[in-house]
């Protein structure tokens, strides 16, 4: 008797009191396309896409597969959010802050002038109601949103004049990414949002007199410090800027459980590796820096003062006007400060004892 004919005769719950397992059908092939804001030279922040697809491709047996696509070979890099929302990908990879012209409330899921670190901003979102609060502003655009990445606090960028105080910021130019040129324009400097592949240029012509990107490593790899010399310290508009996965919320829900499973660990592969490599590869590349003839200075205490009260000023007249805003900023400050005050016991006094020691 075949299989068919025993099914129409004794029914499903015949079959499985036999022991007879009816056919199964092969789950369909999921392809998917990512677009990143990021160029594939730089393998660190680029590199975390393509460990979350072939994290996903591997755990799904090559059922789940995504293909990467670096900045301007799907979209621009600052497209990627329409491309998520239209739905003319299903995923992209890329900083938040990017779009704050959207929405201010976008920075907050990456990073703000005198935030959260990286460590601080992870436990907001795993632990905190980071992701929960995030997920329900990003519903607006039709987006579901995965932690995708940290750098760790950056460096202040590469400038062609020493800064010596707040008044040498008055009129210039900066490449600086998201949220923070709105900072550098409240202390006199004129903010300019170039993507990471556009940056060397601007610097060289003089189109720009300033530029920040990550830090060492891949500063090095696009070649600042060829064309301007004096590079500070510390970013303090990015002391812990978070990447996301952002992913169509259809394509996402039209994914089995197991599937959503894979995404959702991939990308914690991905946001734990990003951080590790450039923790790893920065020294080295900081000590070869200034082996080449970086100058390295830290931002003059006016500086940072200025832009701190700036910042704090900012939060405040947004809470009034913009409600989004509000109600994850509220949350944010409040683990913010809870954060800052555990990390002063303890973090903050190891550390500065062992930077201080010879080994």
């Amino acid at each position: 008797m075949d299989r068919r004919s025993l099914i129409a005769q004794t029914g499903l719950a015949g079959i499985l009191a036999a022991g007879v397992a009816p056919a199964v059908h092969a789950q369909a092939a999921i392809r998917w396309r990512l677009a990143s804001s990021f160029p594939k030279s730089l393998d660190t922040i680029y590199g975390a896409a393509e460990t979350f697809a072939k994290a996903v491709k591997t755990m799904s047996g090559g059922k789940f597969d995504i293909s990467v696509h670096a900045a301007g070979e799907l979209m621009p890099a600052f497209g990627v959010v329409d491309g998520v929302q239209q739905g003319s990908v299903e995923c992209a990879h890329t900083a938040p802050y990017y779009f704050f012209g959207k929405d201010e409330t976008f920075a907050l899921g990456c990073a703000i002038p005198f935030g959260l670190n990286s460590r601080q901003m992870t436990a907001w979102m795993y632990e905190g109601n980071g992701l929960k609060l995030m997920r329900e502003f990003y519903a607006k655009f039709s987006i579901v949103n995965f932690p995708g990445g940290n750098t760790g606090a950056q460096m202040g960028g590469w400038y062609r004049k020493e800064i010596k105080s707040v008044n040498d910021i008055k009129g210039m130019k900066m490449r600086i990414g998201g949220f923070g040129g709105k900072v550098l324009e409240r202390i006199g400097g004129v903010p300019q949002n170039i993507p990471g592949g556009e940056i060397y240029p601007a610097l060289e012509k003089g189109t720009i007199d300033a530029a920040e990107w990550v830090g060492p490593y891949d500063d090095q790899k696009l070649g600042f410090n060829k064309v301007a010399p004096f590079y500070y310290y510390p970013g303090w508009w990015e002391g812990g800027p978070e990447l996301d996965f952002y992913i169509n919320q259809k394509a996402y829900e039209g994914l089995s459980a197991e599937n959503k499973a894979m995404v959702e660990a991939a990308a914690a592969l991905a946001h734990t590796e990003m951080q590790a490599k450039y923790d790893a590869r920065n020294p080295t590349a900081l000590r070869q820096l200034v082996a080449a003839g970086t100058k390295l200075r830290p931002f003059p205490n006016d500086v940072m003062a200025a832009a701190f009260k700036a910042a704090m000023a900012m939060y405040a007249e947004l809470s009034e006007k913009n409600p989004n805003w509000k109600k994850v900023y509220d949350d944010y400050a409040k683990f913010r400060a809870d954060q800052n005050l555990w990390f002063r016991f303890t973090e903050a006094r190891f550390d500065s004892f062992m930077q201080a020691q010879k080994f």
